[in-house]
């Protein structure tokens, strides 16, 4: 007489390093797919989607510009105003939109995380990529604003690249980190806007680092943001903002150790995700 036999079998997470970034390859398609889905339900037969993206920076920078511009008289190192302002925005609007949505990522597909197997990594990178059409946007609506006061950069603009790159390695880091505290601790999904909210006065969007003591700067230097953010400025203002070499060593710095930090977080507790989420 034959026994019913009952199998279980369980599909977990490569053990080793090389299986799990091998996976992520191998996964590449679903990257494709979860970034895709997340612009379509961004802009797809929406008009508040494109809409916000053009409105948000233009009305965060008419607020600057009075508040910085007109009240406090805030120097610009040279640039209109409006460009020197926009020109902060679009790294931190970028960074903190991307942070956001990385860290929210793995709650908004927890039905995905709970029945399939797949680098979970891939979720809140792939996140990050409604932020770079936001980004494009944005960058847009500066380069119209530029034509207006007809001034344009110089062959530093070559250079913004390599800024993007930073500050998406700093995102990612973040995003990563507070993306996996968010499955365990759901408060953390309150933490996000407060660190974004203090960020964005805290980082030199409507102001000139400069007007930060001396004695003080080696500490803002810790922000990341703050060599994203003048990297960028310097970048399209054609040199005449001030960049100096400390700033942005200790940005590249810190952004490394955070994106560091948030992978081998996510790493750690990943295998707990689907049963805590």
């Amino acid at each position: 007489m034959e026994k019913n036999q009952e199998f279980q079998f369980t599909i977990e997470a490569g053990k080793s390093e090389r299986h799990y970034w091998a996976d992520l390859w191998r996964y590449r398609e679903l990257f494709y797919i979860l970034a895709w889905r997340d612009i379509s339900v961004r802009y797809k037969q929406t008009v508040i989607g494109v809409l916000w993206a053009v409105l948000r920076p233009l009305l965060t920078m008419m607020i600057f510009v009075v508040v910085f511009g007109k009240i406090a008289k805030l120097p610009s190192e040279g640039v209109p105003y409006p460009i020197f302002v926009f020109a902060a925005m679009l790294p931190w609007m970028f960074f903190s939109s991307a942070f956001a949505d990385a860290s929210n990522s793995l709650i908004s597909n927890a039905n995905l995380i709970s029945k399939v197997y797949f680098p979970r990594l891939i979720i809140p990178t792939a996140s990050v990529i409604v932020s770079v059409v936001d980004f494009l946007i944005s960058f847009a609506i500066l380069i119209a604003l530029m034509a207006w006061y007809n001034y344009w950069p110089g062959w530093q603009v070559l250079t913004l690249p390599a800024f993007l790159l930073l500050s998406f390695i700093a995102t990612i880091g973040a995003g990563l980190f507070f993306a996996s505290l968010n499955v365990k601790y759901r408060d953390f999904r309150f933490v996000v806007p407060f660190i974004v909210q203090l960020g964005l006065y805290i980082s030199p969007v409507g102001f000139s680092t400069s007007i930060v003591p001396e004695q003080y700067r080696i500490f803002y230097y810790l922000n990341p943001m703050v060599g994203v953010i003048d990297g960028f400025r310097w970048a399209l203002s054609g040199g005449t903002t001030a960049l100096n070499a400390t700033e942005l060593i200790m940005s590249v710095s810190v952004a490394l150790i955070m994106c560091l930090i948030g992978i081998i977080h996510f790493r750690k507790t990943e295998k707990h995700f689907a049963d805590v989420i």
